[in-house]
């Protein structure tokens, strides 16, 4: 019980913002950056449950790297998966027109996935892809809260409301098309980063066999705003800059 209840406090505490004003003062962000980012257009995608303001920090770490971020524009991360992938896709081929070339796409949990279904459909639009904390091999392979959630959206969904989560999209024709997309080989780069101490999905589930792996220590909720996550992405992210010839 006692180690159920640290679990939920270590997930919960960075949705409160606990922690966020000293990661403010990380060298990552206070040092200069040596790689401009050139205004790459990066599209960031929240996870299931979330919304682009829960990705308020991680967009502001990019704009000051030089990049140029963008929301994914799905509202909240709930509903048909088909649906999500089919505006996300939209979003990018937008922000893709506005930035003058390719985007990288970089989603965390959920939202990593969806980026993928996108990256295979698109690979025209796609310079590169990262996905944090994102069960590749199982999208089904949550913890605690996050399979509450899921149970409580399909019940509700059953009983006639919706646009939250049907049940295809977990065991119908949804989920199959789901499957084949996030098996399809891609055509760009990918980093998967992980963590060990994820409370919200199983790490081994983030080992994409087609990414490079990066593991990380924060929490699920932290990686959208953890320094030493932002450290090891950002060199990532440089090596994707077009440079002048």
């Amino acid at each position: 019980m006692k180690e159920s209840l640290a679990l939920v406090a270590r997930e919960l505490a960075p949705v409160l913002g606990v922690g966020r004003r000293s990661a403010r003062r990380h060298p990552v962000w206070t040092e200069p950056d040596p790689v401009d980012g050139r205004g790459v257009g990066v599209v960031v995608v929240p996870g299931f449950g979330g919304a682009d303001a829960s990705m308020a920090v991680l967009r502001g770490w990019l704009a000051s790297r030089g990049y140029r971020p963008a929301g994914a524009g799905l509202g909240i991360n709930v509903g048909c998966s088909a649906d999500l992938v089919d505006r996300l896709e939209q979003r990018v081929a937008e922000h893709a027109a506005a930035t003058g070339g390719p985007v990288v796409l970089l989603g965390h949990s959920r939202g990593g996935w969806i980026g993928r279904l996108v990256a295979v459909r698109r690979p025209d639009l796609v310079r590169g892809l990262v996905m944090m904390g994102t069960p590749v091999l199982d999208p089904l392979d949550t913890r605690g809260a996050v399979t509450v959630a899921c149970r409580a959206l399909m019940a509700l969904s059953d009983l006639g409301l919706r646009g939250l989560l049907e049940r295809d999209c977990v065991d119908g024709t949804c989920r199959a098309a789901t499957e084949a997309g996030l098996t399809a080989p891609l055509e760009m780069p990918v980093v998967a980063l992980y963590s060990r101490s994820d409370g919200l999905v199983g790490w081994r589930s983030c080992l994409a066999p087609d990414a490079e792996h990066v593991e990380v220590t924060c929490s699920h909720t932290a990686m959208v705003h953890d320094p030493a996550l932002f450290t090891a992405l950002a060199p990532r992210l440089a090596a994707w800059v077009p440079r002048p010839e």
